[in-house]
Order: structure tokens, then C-alpha cells, then sequence
């Protein structure tokens, strides 16, 4: 590798483990733990589950007993029991705008309460979204994502193989320092191939985690929304969030969502006094939304002000296994079905992804290859942090020098390219271009500072 070319790489390299060591730890960790998502909620839910054997009332029974529970809430969504004696979920609005998860035995005992937002997957889906800073905090984790990539393409440049191993036995193999950790060449060599193996066996594994966490993001997803609709790439309904907030007008949360619910001037009747007709239409819905068997967890969501009709709607983290299915507000008759298999192929590599990310594709192998992973990036941002108190001067940052020949046409062409894939990522490199310039060129101090 030339020269000039090497100290490039090393000097984006280096700015972009700055960048993102502190994200990557926060993303890493809470990514970990959100792989176990479902058995967070059913320990959550322990209380809830598993019941004594009793005597079942209607479903209708079980609604109007939630409703009777909580004055003036009205019902966003009703979730089936997983499995033969647990509790069903009544997902409500209360009176004050709040939502909450209530929970009715099968014998219409209302049981317990939850508040969705409280529940520890959110709060780790929160913070590894946006890390509880709303879209600001959003636009943070796309920034780091995007540099995230720089830094395992980078890295992957700088420690790939360029000669034999010295010293001796395994030691002198061209795989010494690349497949496997030199333990007998000293602390030094150690902390740089502890670092450089982790991200020889790891980059695969996160690139795939980096790109799919792609269309979730604002400024990235936002596009790639845009150019699907541009492109005629759009059938059926996007599923996903971007930027941490649903897509507007999509979806089950559009069609029967908080805020719309909240702003009706004549929402209607509340199901606790409903017509025995609606009672009657609700118990087909469950019944047969129970017959077809859907991946948990099933919502069952009725008429809202965007939607006249019943949805019917499986929200498996295996977004392949998903299906919506809708039926007839008056009659209970089926509509519409809708399944995984119906959706554009983009949609469907989409979904993909994110199954794999969530750790939900393959069940339990799923999880244990993203814990590895997760773990493995963390043991990437340490040893990388550790080599940078090493290395750095007393007093200084120890930015590497830059080239001394200017940004040619090819690196200048892959810049470009790297900028209209993740914009997020030319932004934030506009930004500390200029902070770098400004600071070199206004305060010698600043300089030194910088480079050492």
C-alpha cells in the first residue's frame, strides 16, 4: 500500500474511532440486550402468564371488564394470549392521553397494569435509537452508524496482511497478528492484535448489522423511502420506523394511532357500551384471528378514524412470519389478506435485515451470533481506545499528520460516493473539515494540539 494512501486511511481511521467509540459502546450494549427482547417481555410479564385453569368468558366480556376498569379509555388494541391460559393485553388510551397495557384473565379478571413506555425493551429501544434524545439523538446514531462503516472498511485497509509474521512458531505464519493474537511479542503487539484479529473475524458481521440498521435511520431512511416511491419499488404498506417515528400514513399505527385517537372531536362509543352487535362482531374477529394461527405477538385493532375496519395484524420480530389481515366493521367478513410473501422484494430484503439485526431470523442461533457480535465490537472499541492512550502525546490529541500530497481523484471520487450513500456522513465530515481548518489556521495552540 503506497504511502500516502496509508497514512489516509489511517488519519480517517482515526477520526472515525474518535467519533464513534462512545456510540459504538451505547449501541453494542443495548443492541445485546434488545436481541432478547421477547424473553425481557415475557419476564416482564411473569405475573401474567401461565394462569390456573378456570372458567373462559367471551372476549367481549374480557374488553368490556378493561374498559370498566379505566372510565372514559378507549381501546387501541386488543393482543391475543400467546398460549392457552395467559392473560390477553388490552393496549388503551386513557382518559388523560396516556396509553397503557392492561391485562385480563381468561375469566375477565383484570389482573395488572403496565405502562408501554416503561418497559425495559423501550427504554433500551430508546436509547439504542436515539438515545433518549428524540430526532436530534436519532440524527447521532445515524452519524455514528455511517462512520462506523468508514471505521471496519478502513480498518479492514490497514491491518490486512502485507508481509510474514516475525518471532517464533505461530508466531512467524503470515495468519500472526491477522487470524490470531502474537500473546508472546510483547504488550504492545498484544493490545494491536487483540485489535486487529477481533476486526479480521467481526467485520462481516457488523457490516451487516451497520447496513440494515440503514433504512431505519431519519436522513438516510427518509431517502430511501423517497426513491422507493420514485422508483414504483412500493407495494403494500412500509412496517418499519425511520428516524424512530412510524412512516406517516402507513401501517397499523396510521391507521388507528395515539395522536389521531387523541384528537377526535366525537370519537365513538366506548366498547363497554357498545350494542350487543358490536359485542357479537368483536368475539368473530378474535375467533378467527385466533384460527389463523399467527406469529405472536397478534394485535387485533378496531375501526379507527383512518381505518373502517378490522386489523388483524401479527408484529413478530421475524418480519418474514407477519401477515394483516382485515375484516368488515359491521359483518366481521374477511377483506384483505396481506403477507410477507406479498410485498415488494425490496421490502422483503428489508425485512430480512432487520430480522437478522433484531436477532429474530433463525430464533436462538439469531441471538447467540448478534450477542457474539455485539460482544466482539466492544472488545473492537476498547483495545482501539486503549492503543490511543498508549500512543497519544501528554499533551495532545494525536491526530495523525495529513498527506503530503493532496486528495486525489480516485480518494476524492470514493469521498463522493461515500457522501450520496450515507449523507449523515458527508454532513459530519463537512463539519469537522471545517472545525479542523478553522482551528489550524486560528490557533497555533489548537494545532499542536491536534497533531501533537
Amino acid at each position: 500500500m503506497r504511502g500516502n494512501l496509508y497514512r489516509r486511511l489511517w488519519r480517517w481511521h482515526f477520526y472515525a474511532g474518535l467519533a464513534v467509540i462512545p456510540f459504538i459502546l451505547v449501541l453494542s450494549l443495548t443492541g445485546a440486550m434488545f436481541l432478547f427482547k421477547p424473553q425481557l417481555d415475557r419476564w416482564e410479564e411473569r405475573a401474567f402468564r401461565d394462569l390456573a385453569p378456570g372458567v373462559e368468558v367471551a372476549p367481549s366480556l374480557q374488553r368490556a371488564a378493561a374498559l370498566a376498569a379505566r372510565p372514559g379509555a378507549m381501546l387501541h388494541s386488543w393482543r391475543l394470549p400467546e398460549r392457552p391460559g395467559d392473560a390477553a393485553m388490552a393496549h388503551l388510551m386513557l382518559a388523560d392521553g396516556t396509553m397503557e397495557d392492561l391485562f385480563i384473565a381468561p375469566s375477565g379478571q383484570v389482573l395488572g397494569a403496565m405502562a408501554p413506555e416503561g418497559r425495559a425493551s423501550a427504554v433500551i429501544q430508546r436509547i439504542h435509537g436515539q438515545l433518549l434524545a428524540g430526532r436530534f439523538g436519532a440524527w447521532l446514531v445515524e452519524a455514528a452508524g455511517s462512520w462506523a462503516i468508514v471505521l471496519v472498511v478502513t480498518g479492514l485497509c490497514l491491518w490486512w496482511p502485507r508481509g510474514t509474521g516475525s518471532g517464533k512458531g505461530l508466531a512467524r505464519w503470515p495468519g500472526a497478528g491477522v487470524v490470531w493474537p502474537r500473546l508472546a511479542a510483547g504488550r504492545r503487539v498484544l493490545w494491536r492484535d487483540l485489535h486487529a484479529v477481533t476486526g479480521f473475524w467481526v467485520s462481516g458481521l457488523a457490516l451487516v448489522l451497520l447496513v440494515t440498521a440503514l433504512p431505519w435511520t431519519g436522513l438516510w431512511g427518509a431517502g430511501f423511502k423517497a426513491l422507493r416511491e420514485q422508483a414504483g419499488w412500493v407495494k403494500g404498506a412500509q412496517d418499519w420506523p425511520t428516524g424512530g417515528q412510524p412512516p406517516a400514513g402507513e401501517g397499523l399505527h396510521a391507521a388507528h394511532d395515539h395522536h389521531a385517537m387523541a384528537g377526535m372531536h366525537h370519537p365513538p362509543a366506548p366498547p363497554s357500551t357498545a350494542t350487543a352487535g358490536d359485542a357479537r362482531v368483536f368475539d368473530v374477529v378474535i375467533a378467527r384471528a385466533r384460527s389463523e394461527h399467527l406469529a405472536f405477538p397478534v394485535l387485533v385493532v378496531p375501526p379507527g378514524p383512518r381505518a373502517a375496519h378490522w386489523t388483524v395484524r401479527s408484529e413478530a420480530q421475524n418480519r418474514p412470519l407477519r401477515a394483516t389481515l382485515t375484516y368488515d366493521a359491521v359483518t366481521a367478513r374477511p377483506i384483505n389478506r396481506e403477507t410477507f410473501a406479498q410485498k415488494h422484494p425490496i421490502d422483503r430484503v428489508v425485512g430480512y435485515g432487520i430480522a437478522w439485526h433484531e436477532g429474530q431470523l433463525f430464533g436462538w442461533a439469531n441471538q447467540l451470533v448478534g450477542l457474539v457480535t455485539a460482544l466482539m465490537i466492544v472488545v473492537l472499541a476498547l483495545t482501539g481506545f486503549v492503543q490511543w492512550r498508549r500512543r497519544k502525546p501528554a499533551d495532545a490529541l494525536g491526530v495523525p499528520p495529513p498527506p503530503a500530497e493532496s486528495l486525489g481523484k480516485a480518494a476524492l471520487a470514493v469521498l463522493i460516493l461515500l457522501g450520496l450513500v450515507l449523507p449523515m456522513l458527508a454532513l459530519s465530515l463537512l463539519v469537522l473539515a471545517a472545525g479542523e481548518g478553522l482551528a489550524r489556521r486560528l490557533s497555533p495552540r489548537a494545532a499542536r494540539w491536534l497533531s501533537g
